[in-house]
C-alpha cells in the first residue's frame, strides 16, 4: 500500500489535463474566463436524471452561448442485443456532435445538470464518449449548470444561439472501450475490475432492472460512484480531494490495466473519469455493456455476498 500511496502523491502533485491547455475538470471561475473563445463549445447535456430537467428548463435559463443535446434523449447511447446503453456506432456519434456545431477543433464544456451523483455520470459518459472518439480537448464543468448559477455567473435565456453544422470527424480509440471478451479474459490476467455500483448492488442485496441476476463479476472490486460527490447548498460537485482516499480504500494498482463497470455503463463512466483523467492510472478503459450484458449468459459466474462471505452462483442452474 505504502508503493500505491507513493504513486498518487506523484499524481496529485499535478494537475490533471484533458490537453496541454484544458484542465479535464473545470469550475464557474474557468469557463466565465474563457467563455467568449470562438473555439468553446459549452454542450448541455441535463435530463430527467436526478431531475435535471429538459430543453424546456434549458430555455429558462442555461449558460450564455451554450448548445443544448438531452442525455437521455438524442442517441449518446443505444440499447443493443437486449444490452442497455452501449455506445452508439461512430457515423451515428459523429452525425450527432457535427448537428452540434462540434469541430475537431473545438473545446468541449460538458455541463450536467449539477443536481445529483448520477447526473455527473451522465457528463462523465459523454466526455469518455468524445475520449472514444479520438477527442480529447474535452472537459467537465464541476456542479454544471446549477453551480454555474450558483457562482452569480450570467444566465441566458431562449432557444440558444443557433450555430452552423460542421464536420466532426472521429478516430476510434478502442483502448478504451472494453469488450465482453476482454472482461472474461481480465479474470485470468493482472488487469483489474472495478464495479461503480453502490455497496449494496455491489453485494447482490439490490438489483438493476437492466441485469437478469444480482451481484457482480467475481473478483471485482468496489469503487461506488457516488463516493466521490459531495452536496454544497443543493449542487453536485465532483470532489477531487477524496479521490486518493477512496482508491486507496479500494485498494488499486495504478500501474495496472483497469476495467470499470456498473449496470448499464453509465455510474461507471464517474470512476472512469476519477481513474483515468483525475488519479492518472496508466491504462482504464470502460465495459459499457456492463452487468447488462453480464448477466444474458447462465454460463457466466455471478458473485454475492453472503453473510460477509463471497459466493459464487451459476445462475438459472
Amino acid at each position: 500500500m505504502s508503493r500505491l500511496m507513493s504513486v498518487l502523491f506523484i499524481v496529485f502533485s499535478s494537475l490533471a489535463v484533458a490537453d496541454d491547455n484544458t484542465p479535464a475538470l473545470v469550475d464557474a471561475d474557468w469557463l466565465a474566463a474563457n467563455l467568449e473563445r470562438d473555439d468553446l463549445v459549452v454542450l448541455d447535456v441535463r435530463s430527467g436524471i436526478d431531475n435535471g430537467g429538459d430543453r424546456s428548463t434549458f430555455e429558462q435559463g442555461h449558460i450564455p452561448g451554450a448548445v443544448y443535446s438531452s442525455y437521455t434523449g438524442d442517441g449518446w447511447r443505444e440499447n443493443r442485443d437486449g444490452v442497455t446503453g452501449v455506445l452508439p456506432p461512430v457515423r451515428s456519434l459523429e452525425r450527432l456532435i457535427s448537428s452540434l456545431s462540434i469541430a475537431n477543433d473545438s473545446t468541449v464544456v460538458v455541463a450536467p445538470a449539477g443536481t445529483g451523483p448520477t447526473d455527473f455520470g451522465s457528463a462523465a459518459r459523454v466526455y469518455w464518449t468524445f475520449k472514444v472518439l479520438g477527442h480529447d480537448d474535452v472537459t467537465i464543468l464541476n456542479g454544471g449548470f446549477a453551480g454555474w448559477k450558483a457562482a452569480g455567473q450570467e444566465i441566458a435565456e431562449g432557444p440558444g444561439e443557433r450555430r452552423e453544422v460542421t464536420q466532426f470527424t472521429a478516430k476510434l480509440q478502442n483502448e478504451l472501450l472494453a469488450t465482453l471478451q476482454e472482461v472474461q479474459a481480465a479474470r485470468d490476467s493482472q488487469a483489474q475490475l472495478v464495479d461503480a455500483r453502490p455497496e449494496d448492488y455491489f453485494r447482490g442485496e439490490n438489483q438493476s432492472p437492466a441485469a437478469r441476476a444480482p451481484g457482480t463479476i467475481p473478483g471485482a472490486l468496489n469503487l461506488p460512484h457516488q463516493s466521490f460527490i459531495d452536496e454544497q447548498d443543493q449542487v453536485f460537485y465532483l470532489n477531487d480531494a477524496v479521490v486518493s482516499e477512496q482508491v486507496n480504500v479500494a485498494e488499486l494498482d495504478p500501474q495496472a490495466r483497469t476495467i470499470a463497470f456498473c449496470n448499464t455503463g453509465h455510474w461507471a463512466a464517474t470512476d472512469w473519469f476519477v481513474l483515468s483523467e483525475l488519479a492518472g492510472f496508466e491504462e482504464v478503459a470502460m465495459y459499457d455493456g456492463s452487468m447488462a450484458e453480464w448477466s444474458q449468459d447462465s454460463d457466466r459466474p455471478m458473485q454475492v455476498a453472503k453473510k460477509g462471505l463471497g459466493k459464487l452462483l451459476d445462475l438459472f442452474n
